[in-house]
């Protein structure tokens, strides 16, 4: 294989990595936890935008329980995300094991 065409193909798997980056930064994931008393939504970006909790999991004598809820589903919902831009980013780069 000649080094132009190699130059060539590299190129566009860094285009197409970037503008993959791009939309999965964009993309949201949610999870929930404590049968879906707690919900959480996360960015492809790994930024948290909402944590959503029905009242009734809020118990004053429970605070920890509901602590616990809520890292589950960040957790889950940042796991999601993980997962999904790994599968993409390999997909892409050809199964290379190469950082991201």
């Amino acid at each position: 294989m000649d080094m132009k065409k190699m130059m060539k193909q590299a190129q566009k798997m860094q285009r197409d990595a970037a503008k993959a980056q791009e939309e999965i930064a964009a993309m949201e994931f949610t999870a929930s936890a404590g049968g879906g008393m707690v919900e959480a939504t996360v960015t492809g970006g790994m930024e948290v935008v909402s944590v959503k909790m029905d009242p009734a999991a809020v118990d004053p004598e429970d605070v920890e329980m509901l602590q616990d809820m809520v890292v589950a589903a960040v957790n889950e919902a940042l796991r999601e995300a993980t997962e999904t831009s790994n599968a993409r980013m390999n997909g892409i780069m050809g199964g290379m094991n190469l950082p991201f």
